[in-house]
């Protein structure tokens, strides 16, 4: 069937609401559009659905989030035996659509049998990784595109240890969405569900029991008693899911100078404030800076994404505030744990990041004779060495982080956990400061023990269907040729994660080039947006050269793709 022919098949469905149908009428003869939107069904991937809302088979829409409901609870009740008693738990953020989209989901599931525990209104999506397992529950959904741009939306499936599905109940779960007509998925009326048992909203009883687990992951619940250092926090929800729960753990950690943007505290899908919600991005925090940092004299700023599972830092550099990223703040966290916790040599202490991640966490782990694991990016991958681990009998999980500003400590909860990461943020910032120091002081410090690291990511966005060719062309391309130098290092070795076996992970379309001089360089293609993406990081001796060789390697490595 052509893109065309599902364009007219919804056109003329029945079912079709008419608000819906308005909107398809408007695209008619405009091929492009119509090609865009009805070219493929959204792919159900270990993340789940992610797109632009709107109506398609390649858009997020209530006729593709009910199909994922619907072909998810399918999937659930084969897998499971009890999967209707235990229940699915359901979060959403604060985007466009979320709550309907929430609801929806609810219904559909309902409609098959399975008790729903739905949060009464927008909450974290660690928060659903934790209420799962909390309620014993064989599954979660949280609404959430992340940091993405308002235009999108998303719906992520997690399993019954609280970290995203597997490869297979994805596949699984895609194979059944994929034999459900959308328009014909049963919902069950909202009233009859609640009297019937099929839904139950939870709120407080799963917030209070949430952050007593946050506050006990504290490396040193008594620094402030100990020290009464006085710290100033300026806070960002960045119109999320965060504000309250982050506020309410950073008060009952005693830090009682939050500061909190006023313009960018309630909740909005639309995202006024800011061209893009994303923590990764200095321009979120300008109001931030100019509203309240300078004039607070605060110590650090603290900024949560829309589904509070990214967390960004500013800092302060000679006056000036300059943003922490991901891999410096995962340094940061990682050295800090470690000289808070002091594990043994030969306790089985590790930590987990991904293999476009910066090398100077291999640096400190080193230093500390701790294990150092990588895996591919995706924060699921990082929940399943915590499980493998746990179920070897190693807890030593003490930190797994990725370079796109996602951290967990802990491993009880199995998603990246902004929450958990401002507190500890804050404790960094806090234990720095009763020492006399900044957290550039600290930073620095780092670089002149381990090296100059420094890495960046390039993006490179390709939308629609040509996009999607060339994306593939682009490492085809690579296979192909593979290249025998970077910006003028030497390839060490090329890795090429689609040959099975590579570094002992699952198959991924991702190039990693070791280069010359402990630098690297990577390429893959994003899995939730239509975008390229090239990594690459450097070591040396100073921060100028540093500077220097990342911009020199950046350039050519995203050459390479063109």
């Amino acid at each position: 069937m052509t893109a065309n022919d599902r364009y007219i098949s919804w056109l003329e469905n029945a079912h079709l609401d008419a608000d819906a149908r308005k909107e398809l009428e408007a695209i008619k003869g405009d091929d492009k559009q119509i090609e865009d939107r009805f070219y493929k069904d959204l792919e159900f991937g270990t993340g789940g659905l992610r797109g632009v809302l709107g109506m398609g088979t390649n858009r997020m829409n209530v006729y593709t989030v009910r199909r994922a409901a619907a072909g998810l609870g399918k999937q659930l009740i084969h897998e499971y035996a009890d999967a209707k008693e235990k229940g699915v738990a359901i979060a959403h953020d604060s985007r466009i659509m979320s709550r309907e989209f929430a609801l929806d989901s609810a219904l559909a599931l309902a409609a098959l049998g399975i008790k729903v525990y739905l949060f009464e209104s927008l909450r974290p999506t660690p928060e659903l990784s934790f209420a799962i397992k909390h309620l014993k529950t064989v599954s979660g959904i949280v609404i959430t595109a992340s940091h993405n741009p308002a235009e999108y939306n998303g719906f992520k499936a997690y399993g019954p240890d609280g970290g995203q599905i597997t490869l297979k109940t994805a596949d699984a779960v895609f194979k059944t969405m994929s034999e459900i007509d959308p328009f014909s998925v049963e919902l069950m009326d909202k009233d009859a569900a609640t009297q019937k048992g099929l839904l139950t909203y939870i709120g407080k009883e799963v917030d209070d029991a949430y952050i007593d687990h946050v506050l006990s992951l504290r490396p040193d619940p008594e620094l402030l008693t100990r020290t009464g250092v006085d710290l100033k926090i300026v806070y960002t929800p960045l119109h999320g899911a965060g504000n309250l729960l982050v506020r309410e753990a950073l008060k009952r950690a005693g830090y009682k100078n939050v500061i909190v943007v006023k313009e960018q505290e309630a909740p909005d899908g639309a995202f006024p404030t800011v061209k893009s919600p994303n923590p990764e991005n200095p321009e979120a925090f300008e109001i931030a800076i100019e509203k309240y940092a300078d004039k607070e004299d605060a110590d650090v700023i603290i900024g949560t994404d829309p589904d509070s599972d990214r967390m960004g830092m500013m800092l302060k550099k000679d006056g000036k505030w300059i943003p922490v990223t991901g891999n410096q703040a995962g340094c940061l966290m990682l050295e800090y744990i470690l000289r808070a916790k002091k594990p043994a040599p030969g306790s089985g202490a590790y930590a987990v990041s991904t293999i476009v991640s910066t090398r100077m966490t291999d640096a400190i782990a080193k230093e500390y004779g701790i294990d150092m694991i990588r895996v591919l990016t995706g924060f699921k991958f990082i929940g399943e060495v915590i499980d493998k681990k746990e179920k070897a009998g190693n807890n030593g999980f003490l930190l797994g982080f990725e370079e796109s500003y996602g951290y967990l400590t802990g491993g009880y909860i199995r998603d990246k956990d902004a929450v958990i990461a401002s507190v500890l943020a804050a404790e960094l910032a806090a234990y720095y400061k009763s020492e006399g120091k900044s957290l550039f002081d600290a930073m620095e410090e780092m670089f002149k023990k381990y090296g100059y690291f420094a890495e960046k990511t390039v993006s490179v966005t390709m939308p629609g269907v040509d996009g999607m060719a060339k994306r593939e062309q682009a490492t085809r391309n690579l296979r192909e040729n593979p290249p025998c130098e970077i910006g003028g290092r030497k390839v060490l070795e090329a890795l090429d994660f689609k040959n099975e076996g590579t570094m002992g992970l699952p198959r991924a379309d991702v190039l990693l080039y070791v280069l010359e001089g402990d630098a690297w360089a990577c390429v893959r293609p994003s899995g939730t947006e239509p975008k390229l993406k090239i990594y690459v990081g450097v070591r040396e001796k100073t921060e100028c050269e540093a500077k220097e060789q990342l911009a020199a390697l950046s350039e050519a490595a995203a050459a390479l793709t063109k």
